[in-house]
């Protein structure tokens, strides 16, 4: 190589280590932002100049190129916060956003509701996940995570769980209702719920009527009946339970189920009274209610209605599910955030503001649900920061900094041996 040459492989080095420069102050510039991932420089040797031709050997290098710029995904620390909607990938994976110029995907999971209940990032981008039915099941279909309406319909009852125990050795009589207290063995009220989520109250009595059955009576108070009278009860659902004689429940008979209450209630609500699931309906005898020689209790009871409410507040789980809380105490899932997984990371192409795009060299995006093949959990209250480490990066900016002071050596020792050159004539 001619001595002008060197001034050529200098000026290379001169360009590399300005290069890395900017990528090393890239990151240290992005050390505090959010879900941030650092870069370095890659460098190649440029085509040598071969004395021997094809034979190889005696080569001459011609300098140094900038070849890749290789995106490191490392995992950043963790930091907990106080809000909700600040959510962090623990493990591989994007939060999939619905970005101006098609899907972007991001480790900032720094997000917050808008005033239409869109759950978006800092610059108004929606972001993606899997969306729930009315019943709030998660299903598989996607979209923008929104909170919808901040209140929910009441529902009326429709089945009360009653699991409990009738004395075997309670005495057979015939129940009135005109004296339900009088004429039964024990009795216990359940708050339930008509079409307009208005509370009401039942009463079940309970009577033996013959050996190994017995009857429940549900009674409402005249001023919940339509066309009843205060200070009096109405009866408005009748059955029988019948046991074998290890006292398990053989058979639930239903005689009467019509529920009329007043003050704008629907007529003949149906209310399905279960005590368990007996023999006849395949069970074993273990989870229904029972006849034994102790005393008539009860021990659980439940049901299905509920008021209307309003949205108290909100959460997510390490599942990326979406719960809200409402007054009346239900809770519902929402939604359930979407992971993106890629094959090559490092394929990804940088947007700008916190994003990627996937590139034929990433490969298209594989969307599924946290913690599943291979995707990150998800942390809630919580944000990722940036995976830049200052102390490397000081340390590859010294570096830096005597590539590019030797390199300048090149050039000025290249230029006083030219200049020798010059002098020879005089």
């Amino acid at each position: 190589m001619s001595l002008l040459g060197s001034f050529n492989t200098g000026v290379s080095g001169l360009q590399a280590a300005g290069q890395s420069m900017g990528i090393i102050g890239d990151n240290i510039a992005n050390a505090g932002t959010f879900g941030f991932k650092s870069s370095r420089a890659e460098f190649q040797d440029m085509l040598a100049k071969s004395l021997k031709g094809i034979d190889g050997g005696d080569q001459i290098g011609s300098g140094t190129k900038l070849a890749h710029v290789k995106a490191k995904f490392t995992q950043g620390s963790i930091s907990r916060t106080e809000n909700i909607t600040d959510l962090a990938v623990n493990g591989n994976g994007f939060f999939v956003v619905e970005a101006g110029k098609g899907r972007g995907f991001t480790r900032d999971g720094s997000f917050h509701f808008d005033k239409e209940g869109n759950l978006i990032n800092g610059d108004g981008y929606k972001i993606l996940g899997f969306q729930a039915n009315e019943d709030g099941e998660i299903t598989q279909k996607t979209g923008p995570i929104k909170l919808g309406g901040t209140t929910i319909p009441a529902r009326a009852t429709e089945k009360v769980n009653v699991n409990m125990n009738v004395d075997s050795r309670a005495d057979i009589q015939v129940f009135d209702p005109n004296n339900p207290e009088k004429t039964s063995d024990f009795n216990s009220s359940i708050q339930v719920f008509d079409n307009v989520g208005t509370q009401r109250l039942i009463t079940l009595h309970f009577n033996k009527v013959a050996n190994n059955t017995w009857e429940y009576h549900a009674m409402v108070p005249g001023e919940d009946a339509a066309n009843g009278q205060e200070g009096t009860m109405v009866e408005m659902g009748k059955g029988k339970l019948v046991f074998n004689d290890k006292g398990q429940l053989q058979e639930e008979v239903v005689e009467l189920n019509s529920f009329n209450f007043n003050k704008g209630a629907a007529p003949n609500q149906q209310i399905e009274f279960s005590f368990g699931e007996s023999l006849k309906e395949g069970g074993n005898g273990n989870d229904a209610s029972t006849q034994y020689g102790s005393e008539t209790s009860i021990a659980r009871h439940n049901q299905d209605g509920a008021s209307a409410a309003t949205l108290a507040s909100l959460s997510f789980n390490d599942e990326g599910i979406l719960t809200a809380s409402y007054d009346n105490g239900e809770t519902r899932d929402l939604a359930q955030m979407a992971i993106g997984k890629f094959e090559n990371n490092e394929g990804l192409f940088k947007m700008g503001k916190n994003l990627f795009k996937e590139t034929r060299n990433s490969g298209q995006a594989a969307i599924g649900k946290p913690g599943k093949d291979g995707r990150g959990e998800i942390l809630s209250k919580s944000i990722e920061q940036s995976n830049v480490d200052i102390a490397n990066e000081f340390i590859a900016l010294m570096n830096a900094q005597r590539n590019f002071q030797a390199n300048t050596r090149t050039i000025t020792t290249s230029d006083q041996m030219l200049q020798e050159v010059l002098n020879i004539k005089r």
